[in-house]
């Protein structure tokens, strides 16, 4: 095998001291800009790698953060990690990113991994089955920040990042009913997961505040992904009477519900109108485009990552402990699919 390249290597070619070396490698400012350069060029050519892990043992620094997330494959949690990437670069983190797929077998594991790793600090969005976070408890233990961003646990002692998703989904329903709705059907997913609890209940709530009944046969829980629109779209004309007003909890399944409509001929929106949830991107490429409710995803991302490295720089840590809630503001877009 060939030798480790060590610095003292490095320093024997470029006839300066190791400690010169050591620290025109680390970027110090005390090293010129021209030494800095003739070091740094030597150590490429002679293949030399730095030994983070050495590094990080003496500083006690991992320089990472991980990240769980329940999929990877999600626009809304694609945009919010392009946030925390950002951010995290800039203070000079790595990401370890890893998702639960919905599951919390798979998210005790992730947790394991992460803590195992020695991250500085822990960035999560709970899996759908999750019901108590007794696995993040080593964290807790090691007073390793741990900070939850969308899907929060209902603990007052958890920082999270979120938007008021009872308040958003009472505007997206509250603005169909003023554009004449008066039969709507609200789509969304698993309601042990608080997200779509919370919606369910603006809602109910939006109804009950513009004179209407709520009736259970007009929710429907379903899988909100891409193929979904056929099969939803079968339940809402089966309903008598047919509604006029759907309201879908993400994009992806909005736009699909909306193609699936359209094949059947229901004009939209003067036959059924309809309101997503996130605005991604497919909100404004199908026709009409997608009236939504702006989630500001990639704001979350910054937002959570710049408040646990706030937390890592402060010498007494104090900072998520005495943090509760942080809520983001959302906004009602109206496009093309709901405005009559």
């Amino acid at each position: 095998m060939d030798k480790e390249i060590t610095i003292y290597d490095i320093a024997k070619v470029v006839g300066l001291s190791p400690t010169t070396v050591s620290r025109a490698l680390s970027k110090h400012p005390r090293v010129k800009e021209i030494t800095r350069e003739k070091i740094l060029n030597t150590a490429k050519n002679m293949g030399y790698q730095s030994n983070i892990f050495a590094s990080s043992l003496r500083k006690k620094r991992s320089k990472s953060i991980g990240v769980i997330v329940p999929k990877l494959n999600s626009p809304f949690q694609s945009s919010v990690m392009a946030g925390m990437e950002e951010i995290a670069t800039q203070a000079g983190y790595n990401l370890i990113i890893s998702q639960s797929t919905e599951s919390l077998e798979k998210e005790i594991s992730n947790a394991n991994t992460m803590f195992n790793s020695r991250v500085d600090g822990l960035l999560v969005s709970k899996a759908g089955t999750t019901d108590n976070i007794e696995h993040f408890a080593p964290f807790f233990k090691k007073q390793i920040p741990v900070l939850f961003f969308d899907r929060v646990p209902e603990d007052n002692n958890c920082t999270g990042v979120v938007i008021n998703n009872t308040q958003a989904i009472y505007d997206a329903t509250s603005h169909l009913i003023k554009e004449g709705c008066k039969r709507i059907v609200h789509v969304l997913g698993n309601l042990k997961i608080n997200v779509y609890s919370d919606r369910l209940k603006g809602y109910k709530y939006a109804l009950l505040d513009h004179g209407f009944v709520f009736k259970e046969e007009n929710v429907i829980t379903n899988d909100l992904g891409e193929e979904s629109g056929d099969r939803i779209v079968e339940k809402i004309l089966k309903l008598k009477p047919r509604p006029d007003g759907l309201l879908v909890s993400n994009d992806t399944c909005a736009a699909s519900c909306l193609m699936a409509l359209k094949k059947k001929n229901i004009k939209i929106p003067e036959d059924i109108a309809i309101v997503g949830f996130n605005n991604d991107l497919i909100s404004r490429m199908v026709e009409p485009n997608l009236s939504t409710i702006n989630y500001p995803s990639y704001h979350m991302g910054e937002v959570a990552m710049k408040n646990l490295i706030n937390h890592l720089d402060d010498e007494h840590h104090e900072i998520l402990q005495k943090t509760n809630t942080i809520t983001l503001r959302h906004e009602l877009i109206v496009r093309g699919s709901s405005k009559r």
